[in-house]
């Protein structure tokens, strides 16, 4: 079972890594455009010096890796490592064809399909890396969205690239492919948004052990069964999107015949650790 739970999320980086390859490959870099995050650098440089993409995409999300692990924690740096390493795989197996001579197209395509894998990556706990990782991050400490974040991140090397290369229509198609791709991401991985776990549980003292090391606060709530009219406790918390996947995981692992609603919040009021 343990090596399932690790073969499952990380088959899933390896897809969303996929897809943002066929993204670039394909669609973007065809026509000299622009993804987001650290991957819209690696093709600035890669466009003026001839370089390769993938490695350099590799080599600028290093130190943004190490970072992002003493404050997003192991699994996701690791998930993350494997995505960005994917990826850079495939953008050297994935072969360079331009599917459209159409920027509009390319643009829009390219966008909502880098927008989907970079969305299982973060849905299944990883990132593809570079300004995921930093607007994970900002959105952990300031409760603002993680698409709407990454493009106001990207507005700077779009600029660069109409600057640098003296082509504006490809830097406002880029912001276009950046905009869907922040948008797809908003649309799925909604991590500022709040939600309450009731867990009903026969481990209590485990579970809001764990829970309040993550650290959430919890409410225990003596229930009882109607049809059996068993006493239990009932363990109430509010998380976050971005945490609620850890929080299946660990339920699962405490008490798998736990009974777990969860339902959408829509604002809370007090004292609310969004780290």
């Amino acid at each position: 079972m343990k090596r399932l739970a690790v073969i499952g999320p990380v088959f899933l980086m390896i897809l969303s890594a996929a897809a943002v390859g066929f993204g670039f490959q394909m669609l973007l870099i065809p026509e000299k455009l622009l993804s987001s995050g650290v991957s819209g650098v690696a093709m600035v440089v890669g466009y003026l010096t001839g370089w390769n993409i993938g490695w350099l995409y590799f080599a600028l999300n290093a130190p943004i890796l190490f970072w992002g692990y003493r404050v997003l924690g192991r699994r996701f740096i690791g998930l993350s490592i494997v995505t960005v390493a994917a990826t850079s795989f495939f953008l050297q197996v994935i072969p360079l064809v331009e599917l459209t001579d159409d920027r509009l197209l390319a643009a829009v395509f390219g966008g909502v399909l880098v927008g989907l894998g970079t969305t299982v990556s973060l849905r299944y706990g990883g990132s593809t890396g570079g300004f995921d990782i930093i607007a994970s991050v900002i959105s952990r400490y300031r409760n603002l969205p993680v698409g709407i974040l990454i493009v106001a991140l990207n507005t700077i090397v779009v600029a660069a690239l109409g600057f640098l290369k003296d082509d504006w229509n490809a830097a406002l198609y880029s912001m276009l492919s950046i905009y869907l791709t922040g948008k797809v991401i908003d649309a799925v991985h909604t991590p500022h948004h709040k939600v309450t776990a009731f867990i009903v549980t026969n481990r209590t003292q485990e579970l809001a052990s764990r829970l309040l090391g993550m650290p959430r606060g919890v409410t225990i709530i003596k229930t009882r069964g109607a049809f059996t009219s068993e006493e239990r406790d009932m363990l109430m918390t509010v998380t976050t999107r971005l945490e609620l996947a850890g929080l299946r995981k660990m339920i699962k692992e405490i008490d798998a015949k736990a009974f777990v609603n969860v339902v959408q919040t829509v604002d809370v009021i007090g004292d609310f650790r969004k780290k």
